[in-house]
């Protein structure tokens, strides 16, 4: 088929494909009620023609966008960046697109800015990932806005829920990991504690040092980069503590690098744990234990909850905990059986 100087239309890949154009709607708008073996073959027209919806034409006719709003802290941190860039490939498994505004922080004028914005944009849901503590927005700056969100709403919202990776837990986890290697004196090197994800981390901790009837050991809070984890190393490591649990990986490779300026070995002398699993945690010269959360996850149950929000779907749950998995390597083991000597 020759391409038509104005593009391809619908009609085009309609013919192409030997299928009605209201079939080839339905595919090309991601709905449910077409056979696979259809929708194959008219995403095989779509490719050989390279059709491209209209997205303007689309919203007229279906008085619906598509639009997913997320709003994030400015930040270059692995955590915040891979969440962002697996929401991105949710979402379009979805059939959404998203638009994206950042914020310096969770405060109410900032998200109601944000919110405004998004809602400019046609926006039909929004998720906010990355927030720093509670999220301070009042029903009506939502607009009836549904929301999912890793952190609460302050003041509660008709149509949000919270989808967030069992941190709580996953530090608990590392926290009994140690313990059962023999460890009683843990230290925790904490993130920025204004951060949700650094509470939660640090509450972890000190559940996991109740759980096993252990004293918590020093806190120092970081910043989450690796220079903050160095310089938190350097001011716990004369606490007699032989094993710290660490609020992120960076932070931990800071750690191990303070430690053994010290002349301290990892693990024979001193075990670290970490969390998030960055991808080159397994790849240090002494291969970090830490706690694995899989961002890809939480990004699809967080856009699949909000396109059911969306939808109009019933909101079972408030709040949706995904696993977080220990992942044990070379940086951990039993306590050294003479006292450290530093």
């Amino acid at each position: 088929m020759q391409v038509k100087s104005g593009g391809v239309t619908l009609a085009d890949v309609a013919a192409h494909s030997g299928v009605s154009a209201k079939t080839v709607s339905r595919v090309v708008n991601n709905e449910r009620n077409v056979r696979p073996e259809v929708r194959e073959l008219v995403m095989r027209s779509v490719t050989a023609l390279g059709y491209r919806p209209n997205a303007a034409a689309r919203a007229l006719a279906t008085q619906r966008t598509h639009e997913i709003g997320v709003i994030t802290t400015a930040s270059p941190l692995y955590g915040p960046t891979a969440g962002l860039f697996s929401l991105e490939q949710a979402a379009w498994q979805a059939g959404y697109s998203l638009t994206l505004t950042t914020v310096r922080s969770p405060s109410e004028p900032e998200l109601a800015d944000a919110i405004s914005y998004l809602l400019g944009r046609g926006v039909e849901g929004v998720l906010v990932s990355g927030a720093t503590g509670a999220l301070h927005l009042t029903p009506s700056a939502l607009a009836g806005l549904p929301v999912v969100s890793t952190s609460p709403i302050s003041d509660g919202a008709p149509n949000h829920l919270v989808v967030d990776t069992d941190q709580v837990g996953g530090s608990a986890a590392a926290v009994h990991h140690l313990v059962g290697l023999g460890h009683t004196h843990i230290a925790h090197i904490a993130g920025p504690l204004n951060w949700h994800a650094a509470l939660q981390r640090r509450d972890g901790w000190l559940l996991g040092m109740s759980q096993t009837g252990l004293e918590p050991g020093p806190v120092i809070e970081g910043d989450w980069s690796a220079r903050s984890g160095y310089e938190a190393a350097r001011a716990i490591v004369d606490a007699g503590v032989t094993a710290v649990f660490v609020a992120n990986d960076h932070m931990a490779m800071g750690a191990i690098r303070a430690f053994t300026e010290r002349g301290l070995r990892i693990p024979g002398d001193m075990s670290v744990v970490g969390f998030d699993d960055v991808p080159e945690a397994e790849f240090q010269m002494v291969p970090l234990t830490t706690v694995r959360q899989d961002f890809a996850a939480a990004a699809e149950r967080s856009v699949g909850e909000l396109v059911r929000l969306i939808e109009g779907g019933p909101s079972e749950d408030n709040l949706v905990l995904l696993p977080t998995e220990l992942v044990v390597r070379a940086s951990s083991q039993q306590p050294p059986t003479v006292p450290l000597s530093v």
